[in-house]
């Protein structure tokens, strides 16, 4: 309990500095770099981690509140570039795992589910299974997430003066009691059922999956409050923050260095894809950025929320380039194998 109340404090601390000095998303930001900062310092660090989860189906209901029919009538022009993604991913994988092996001395499974861009819990358990080394693989995927996550929004405001400062949803005041009801419950009760049926992301696409089903028959009408959204950031951030408990100097020397190697490479693929999708005139720029950059799931929602980008182009990508890890990855090191 005193590494969680520590964890917090440090977390608000994070946030009371982004916000004193005017960086972009204070609530996001502030909490990653400040329990970063404390991690590398030594300090203990723990998250709910029940909570932390919970809190990632606010952002599914913040994404299905957003569809109507005529945005789903839409999403059927994004083939053009949904089917970009598995030829990304593969590329990725291409790249990574020799990197991994030749320059960092991973062996093969840890260079190949470190590579894979998909869900951090679901690459820990494939890789793990195969025999790879779960705590260099952990930190891979959380340096991935944490370097994507820090750099996009600087490059959002620096390339097309997004206004990061604009609360992200209505305050809790002005939104109906009734309202807010429904949207815990298809927080809660669409996260549980998607767990029941073993969906991946049951956290975020469950209760995306009801609340989108509520705004499509005209119950639901809001998105969760601005108060909820911050919330959301600030226990992602947090939990980014806190994967580097207990690093030690040989992490820092061969995992952390690799991982932010890598990292500089995903960032470079990411653009090539977007400046094709740009020059073939196939979706808007922003959203391509967000839709290709292989942060978390979570965390390009609470962009794509931020910065008010179509919402259902980026969460469709990221749903497919992560179905495409989870469903190929095994298969995929096998043939890469031979």
């Amino acid at each position: 309990m005193i590494r969680i109340l520590v964890t917090f404090a440090i977390a608000g601390l994070g946030v009371a500095a982004f916000s004193y000095v005017d960086l972009p998303l204070p609530w996001l930001l502030g909490p990653i770099m400040a329990c970063l900062t404390a991690a590398l310092l030594g300090v203990p660090l723990d998250t709910i981690k029940v909570l932390n989860t919970a809190m990632r189906g606010i952002l599914g209901v913040a994404v299905g509140a957003t569809f109507t029919t005529a945005l789903l009538v839409s999403m059927g022009a994004m083939w053009p570039t949904l089917i970009l993604i598995p030829l990304m991913t593969v590329l990725i994988g291409l790249v990574g795992v020799p990197y991994f092996q030749k320059l960092w001395g991973f062996d093969f499974p840890t260079a190949y589910y470190s590579a894979m861009p998909g869900g951090l819990q679901d690459m820990l358990i494939f890789g793990e299974e195969a025999g790879g080394d779960v705590r260099a693989m952990s930190l891979v995927h959380a340096t991935r997430v944490l370097f994507i996550v820090a750099i996009l929004p600087f490059i959002l405001r620096a390339y097309w003066d997004v206004d990061l400062s604009v609360p992200p949803g209505a305050p809790a005041s002005e939104i109906a009691w009734q309202q807010l009801v429904l949207m815990i419950f298809c927080g809660l009760v669409g996260w549980k059922l998607a767990e029941r049926v073993g969906l991946f992301g049951a956290s975020i696409l469950g209760p995306m999956i009801l609340a989108g089903a509520f705004a499509l028959a005209g119950v639901l009408h809001h998105r969760p409050p601005v108060e909820a959204i911050w919330a959301a950031q600030f226990f992602i951030g947090m939990t980014v923050g806190a994967k580097y408990a207990g690093i030690t100097m040989r992490e820092v020397r061969i995992d952390l260095t690799a991982a932010l190697g890598f990292c500089v490479i995903l960032l470079a693929l990411t653009v090539v894809f977007a400046e094709a999708v740009h020059l073939l005139d196939l979706a808007p720029a922003l959203e391509t950025l967000l839709a290709f950059a292989p942060g978390g799931q979570a965390e390009m929602a609470i962009l794509a929320l931020i910065v008010g980008a179509d919402m259902a182009f980026v969460i469709a990508h990221h749903v497919l380039r992560i179905l495409v890890v989870i469903v190929g990855a095994p298969a995929f090191a096998r043939l890469y194998r031979l």
